[in-house]
């Protein structure tokens, strides 16, 4: 992710969101720190001076440019500590939506200090850590599911996968 003011950063993901900050680099010009979301799972920020923020509601389109990145989603261990973050984000002078419900999971939406959207979770109905049940409707509850989830269903496997490009040959360490 990028941000252009670090400081801020540090001070909304790990003093506001409670995410520990858990490393810091100087990578070339940038500072690029990561803050930790669940066991062996980050978070990176990396710090541009200059950068143009923008704020949008997570999952609304956007007519401002084309963009790829919609917003990011936590996930909470249960639904008391859903309301508590919401409650320490209303303390915090953070705007934050009320609880959504979206059967299987229940969501609160937000920003940080750089108009990044994002979406704090906990499942209702838990589906990770478990096979996947492509006939249980309440979860996969898409009535036009895409041509990939009609061949888990029907196969339990994927018929093809896609190949990828780098952007480039060059792959540049910044340190």
């Amino acid at each position: 992710m990028i941000t252009p003011d670090m400081d801020q950063t540090v001070r909304f993901y790990h003093g506001v969101l409670g995410m520990r900050l858990v490393a810091t680099l100087s990578a070339g010009p940038l500072r690029h720190y990561f803050f930790e979301i669940g066991p062996e799972n980050t978070i990176a920020f990396f710090e541009w001076s200059g950068t143009e923020t923008f704020a949008k509601p997570a999952g609304m389109p956007s007519d401002r440019f084309p963009m790829q990145f919609d917003h990011l989603s936590f996930n909470l261990p249960d639904e008391r500590a859903l309301h508590d973050l919401q409650h320490r984000l209303e303390e915090a002078g953070v705007e934050v939506t009320r609880v959504v419900d979206h059967e299987i999971v229940r969501s609160i939406y937000f920003t940080d200090p750089n108009g990044i959207a994002l979406e704090a979770s906990w499942w209702a109905i838990d589906v990770t850590g478990r096979p996947a049940d492509y006939d249980d409707a309440q979860v996969f509850a898409d009535p036009h599911p895409v041509a990939a989830v009609e061949e888990l269903q029907r196969d339990g496997k994927l018929a093809s996968t896609p190949t990828t490009r780098l952007a480039d040959d060059k792959v540049v360490d910044p340190v």
